[in-house]
């Protein structure tokens, strides 16, 4: 019994004396992510998708269709998030580390890279803002943490590493979004929207996506930040996101491949939009039809094989040598025209917006 009450006090006077000295009962990595934590979670919101829907009568029956988060990323109130978080949305509420409400609005969106912004007017007080880190500076094996709302818990914090760099996943228009960040850090339904933060607390990406839909795996992604700083401008200004196009409507030949024509790899231009780049390039459209067994196919237009020496043969090819640059930018396309190749430089203009 006296050795029991020695050893009690030993381990009250040790506690103490850690104490009185500063010496914390954390770990430095867990004091990182206290840290971050509290440093970023005014910062992150909560996201209510609210939709109307119809009863037999016709009577509207507002509901909500799901929810998300989304981060503050000025201090004028601009919210970014997923687009398929605000997707369809007949009202959106934002809610607010405070568990204040607010109603918002959609200034901008891009289903290409299912990213969207939002406005908000409450005042600056109640919220901070995240900043930005290039993700061109990130590599595999760095540590992440991860701020959301899985399944509706708010202000959740999981971490993790960067798993990969690099990955292709598929939008909800089916367009493929390039230079996937992929996290092992914990991420569910609601995390959509989320900032996946550096170990300075910066947002590296935008969590947007995970293998399956029960829950985490171990496999999510993330939307670069640089992707999201390349579009936001468009996004606050325009509501969309202006980008080049040669002016084509291409057939992958591929597929023309699969019912037996013998044709090069790459793109048949169907047609060509008259005054756009292509055009003014003096690239051709289909000048006829043939008919391939049940098919009726254009024909007679050129096949571009590649542009800038890169090859192209889909349209996600097509896409990421386009979409990604500037209006007034030069292209260089190679393609064949009656069995020859030929080269020509375009000039690349604006997307008309439909």
């Amino acid at each position: 019994m006296l050795l029991y009450k020695k050893i009690i006090l030993f381990l009250i006077v040790t506690l103490c004396f850690l104490k009185a000295h500063g010496v914390s009962r954390f770990s430095l990595d867990e004091k990182e992510n206290i840290r971050i934590y509290e440093k970023c979670r005014r910062a992150v919101v909560n996201i209510s998708n609210i939709t109307v829907n119809y009863d037999f009568y016709y009577r509207p029956i507002p509901s909500e269709s799901g929810s998300g988060t989304g981060f503050f990323i000025d201090n004028v109130g601009t919210i970014l998030t997923n687009f398929h978080v605000v997707e369809n949305a007949s009202k959106l509420i934002v809610t607010l580390s405070d568990n204040s409400q607010w109603p918002a609005n959609l200034i901008g969106s891009d289903a290409n890279n299912d990213l969207a912004i939002l406005s908000i007017k409450t005042p600056s007080g109640k919220y901070d803002f995240l900043k930005f880190a290039s993700s061109n500076d990130i590599v595999v094996g760095q540590k992440v943490l991860a701020l959301g709302n899985p399944f509706g818990l708010r202000l959740t914090l999981t971490t993790g590493i960067i798993s990969a760099l690099g990955r292709t996943i598929e939008a909800k228009n089916g367009r493929k979004i390039e230079g996937i960040i992929q996290t092992d850090a914990a991420i569910n339904p609601g995390n959509s929207g989320g900032p996946l933060l550096d170990s300075e607390g910066n947002v590296i990406g935008i969590n947007t996506a995970i293998i399956g839909s029960a829950g985490s795996v171990g496999i999510g992604f993330a939307v670069p930040s640089n992707t999201a700083l390349r579009i936001l401008p468009d996004l606050k200004q325009f509501g969309y996101v202006r980008r080049p196009w040669l002016g084509i409507e291409p057939i992958p030949t591929l597929y023309l491949k699969r019912i037996g024509i013998d044709i090069p790899d790459g793109l048949l231009i169907a047609r060509v939009v008259k005054s756009a780049s292509a055009d003014i390039a003096g690239l051709k459209g289909a000048s006829r039809t043939v008919k391939v067994g049940r098919y009726k196919i254009p024909w007679g237009g050129d096949i571009i094989t590649h542009i800038n020496s890169t090859p192209v043969s889909t349209m996600e090819d097509l896409a990421l040598q386009i979409e990604t640059r500037k209006s007034g930018d030069d292209v260089t396309v190679k393609f064949i025209r009656h069995k020859k190749i030929h080269t020509v430089v375009v000039k690349l203009f604006l997307r008309p917006r439909s």
